[in-house]
């Protein structure tokens, strides 16, 4: 049977996520702004055609006269991944495999399917018509092809949001004008190389002796090669990738100069980082602290940072004491803070025997962590916390212009009345 590949995307996600509970915003210019409200990280169609770019400055896009009318937002990812939950589940009913690739992609498996076309299209129907958010989705043969087909989607509105590019002549035609750069795994840099030999396209690229496209481009260069012209080789998967590390860093709403200020931020963090550890039922045996000032503002530059292997645990306590520990030393009383993170590292499954652990100490903290994240996942993330994090925290990065979590929290919710 031959297999067939989907991508469906979210069209500027977070914006559209904005507008699934605003209409007043549905034909405004809508930007949101990345952490801090620094710059710009998604743009609808309507903020494109302004001139605004990707990564523009709040600070110097909010003095032009002409974006007046913009509607700007800061990130509300709470929002944004419970409408990422709603998409894939929608698609786990009617697809046979769901492979989630970022929070607004997921490549699906259409093989076997009486009605490729009619299956897609209904998909992003009923994408739009629950998570309130439009899609494209392209189709091909191997992964490489359907990310490429939700592109060529994306950007031909005459389309209307699906293309098919299982059929080899039909490749051929689009491939003598889509830009080399939009393939999946080229990059920005290999494209230059590529350009400067004279390969525009996805055709001309192609052309090229499967000697050179290995010369150039590696091992990887031949795999796209193979993908485009439509032998797979990169399979499904349904199961995620084994995290590497779980970060959580942050910018400062304003620089930080107070010990009691940054201790806060760093147990804040390390709280959270160990919220996704046990999210994923992990434990973790190394842990990295950094902080550091502004290179741009004229302050000495100062960054420092400090690792620490420990006894494996999900305990947001036990975590939150090593941090403060690692912070202590690197703390310069006279600077001012920009920015500080928590990093960590070198897991395993949690209840695996990693050492010879204290069985009753490691229950109770098991018991002890689980009711947190019950009562947090019931009445909102933040609602029973260590006392290390802080109670009214002013370090905080800004979101002056954050949205209602319309969907996770009781508190923000619509709420309807009955005459």
């Amino acid at each position: 049977m031959k297999q067939i590949f989907g991508l469906i995307d979210g069209n500027s996600f977070y914006c559209s996520c904005e507008r699934a509970f605003q209409p007043p915003i549905r034909r405004r210019p809508v930007v949101v702004l990345s952490n801090n409200d620094g710059c710009a990280i998604a743009r609808t169609a309507e903020a494109k055609a302004l001139g605004i770019k990707m990564g523009e400055p709040w600070h110097l896009a909010r003095r032009r006269a002409e974006l007046s009318h913009v509607a700007w937002y800061s990130s509300n990812y709470s929002l944004y991944a419970d409408l990422s939950r709603r998409m894939y589940l929608i698609l786990c009913q009617h697809v046979p495999r769901v492979e989630p690739y970022s929070i607004d992609e997921m490549f699906l498996d259409l093989t076997g399917l009486p009605d490729v076309r009619g299956t897609c299209g209904m998909i992003r129907g009923e994408v739009l018509r629950v998570a309130k958010v439009p899609t494209c989705v392209g189709w091909g043969p191997t992964k490489t092809l359907a990310k490429l087909a939700n592109k060529i989607a994306k950007d031909h509105p005459e389309l209307g949001g699906l293309c098919d590019l299982t059929d080899s002549v039909a490749r051929a035609e689009w491939f003598d004008t889509v830009d080399v750069g939009e393939v999946w795994g080229i990059g920005r840099k290999h494209a230059a190389k590529l350009n400067a030999i004279g390969v525009r396209t996805v055709s001309d690229f192609l052309r090229l002796d499967p000697r050179q496209i290995r010369a150039m481009l590696s091992i990887v260069g031949t795999r796209i090669a193979a993908e485009l012209q439509g032998m797979s080789c990169i399979a499904l998967s349904e199961a995620a990738p084994t995290r590497k590390a779980i970060a959580t860093s942050r910018t400062f709403g304003h620089l930080v100069s107070q010990w009691k200020e940054m201790r806060e931020a760093v147990a804040a963090y390390t709280a959270r980082a160990a919220e996704k550890l046990r999210a994923e039922g992990l434990v973790t045996a190394h842990i990295t602290v950094f902080i550091q000032t502004n290179p741009h503002n004229g302050d000495e530059w100062y960054a420092n940072q400090r690792s620490s292997p420990i006894a494996p645990t999900a305990d947001t306590g036990a975590l939150i004491g090593e941090a403060i520990r690692l912070l202590k030393p690197m703390w310069r009383n006279r600077l001012r803070y920009f920015k500080a993170g928590v990093v960590l590292a070198d897991f395993a499954l949690a209840g695996s025997q990693l050492d010879l652990p204290d069985v009753g100490g490691r229950n109770q903290s098991e018991a002890l962590m689980a009711a947190l994240d019950t009562l947090n996942g019931k009445f909102g993330r933040g609602t029973v916390r260590m006392l290390a994090t802080g109670t009214a925290p002013t370090w905080q990065a800004r979101a002056s212009m954050l949205s209602q979590r319309f969907t996770t929290s009781w508190d923000e919710m619509f709420s309807a009345r009955s005459w």
